[in-house]
């Protein structure tokens, strides 16, 4: 909106011509977004408070999580405002792309909204079923995908990482492969938010990333040195990740240990819908798995685990997701949550260094 309000301008000020750059920007997405988040949080989670949203925890769960009990819940309402925010006033609202990831945003995060709210009803942890959730998911992945792959300048080849050459193209088949990148980093995020700050830490690292790739795959210089696909527009998606690196480092203020409050299903549905699609816009599908390697790895712990139970009758951990297996290994919650972010800072450099090892 700023964009399209202040960059004419700069026919009269020079100044005003600052509005016509991705990283003034991106920087200013930024501090918007972190702004609002840390000067709301307050009142937001007395809001909160107030409504009854409070976390239920698990009955199977670790017992250090009964203290966790009674904690607001549904704080991603808050990030999700601030980003929306903070994108419409700093981005270039004519692009489409930035609308996409917008609309994915919301959309996963009314489905966790929904979620965070059955649970609440139900008073327990129990939201809405998992069928119920993914056919949800699925429906919003479904409009992103079809939206995409109709884009006139829409690529439907995919980048494989450390192999320049090696493109194949998906055609058609390309709308269900966005939807699986879409949902399972949506459902990845959902699984991996278990103890304070963890979530939340990882997204940063993953953003961060994305926020670079994003300006690299719109850039065309930048993309034919480096070799990578470039897609006319997605440089605006690195002002939106500005808004979410500021909005989430405001909600980790208040959701470091011991959290103040939690995003719920409203935040890491949202979070993890709106990666998912920005990996698929800027051509790093796979590059996402490795980015989030811990989002990954903390889902397959789950899928592991309940094949080895319902085959077996064994468990292959102490609890899943991962985090709670080390919980019960003694563990304290702040040393899990550090080092799994410091993993996730190791994994996003060497997603970063593939860039050039093609």
């Amino acid at each position: 909106m700023l964009y399209h309000l202040l960059y004419p301008l700069h026919k009269y000020f020079i100044f005003f011509n600052v509005f016509k750059y991705i990283t003034f920007r991106t920087i200013y997405a930024t501090v918007t977004a972190l702004l609002l988040t840390l000067l709301l949080g307050p009142l937001f989670i007395k809001k909160l408070k107030e409504l009854r949203f409070k976390q239920y925890v698990r009955e199977d769960g670790p017992a250090t999580h009964l203290k966790k009990e009674g904690t607001p819940t549904a704080g991603g309402i808050l990030i999700l405002f601030s980003v929306i925010v903070s994108t419409c006033m700093w981005a270039d609202i004519t692009n489409t792309y930035v609308w996409t990831v917008l609309f994915s945003l919301a959309g996963m995060g009314a489905i966790g909204f929904i979620d965070d709210r059955a649970k609440i009803t139900k008073g327990n942890s129990k939201g809405l079923s998992v069928k119920k959730k993914l056919c949800l998911q699925v429906i919003v992945a479904s409009a992103i995908a079809l939206s995409l792959y109709i884009h006139p300048d829409f690529d439907t080849r995919l980048s494989v990482p450390f192999f320049k050459k090696i493109v194949p193209d998906f055609g058609a088949f390309y709308i269900p492969f966005a939807i699986l990148v879409i949902v399972g980093a949506s459902d990845a995020v959902n699984l991996t938010d278990g103890l304070d700050g963890l979530a939340i830490g990882l997204v940063l690292i993953v953003t961060a990333t994305y926020l670079l790739f994003s300006y690299i795959t719109g850039h065309s210089g930048l993309s034919d040195y480096l070799k990578i696909s470039y897609v006319s527009g997605t440089g605006e998606l690195t002002v939106f990740c500005g808004a979410v690196l500021g909005a989430g480092m405001g909600f980790l203020w208040y959701n470091t240990h011991p959290a103040e409050v939690f995003m719920g299903d409203t935040g890491s549905l949202a979070l993890g819908g709106s990666l998912g699609t920005i990996a698929v816009i800027t051509k790093h599908e796979i590059l996402l798995a490795i980015v989030g390697g811990m989002f990954v790895i903390e889902c397959l712990s789950v899928i592991f685990q309940v094949a080895s139970f319902k085959t077996r009758g064994k468990r292959i951990f102490n609890m899943a997701p991962l985090h709670h297996h080390f919980e019960l290994k003694g563990w304290a919650e702040p040393k899990i949550i550090v080092r799994f972010w410091i993993i996730g800072v190791i994994l996003a450099l060497i997603a970063i260094s593939t860039l050039k090892l093609r």
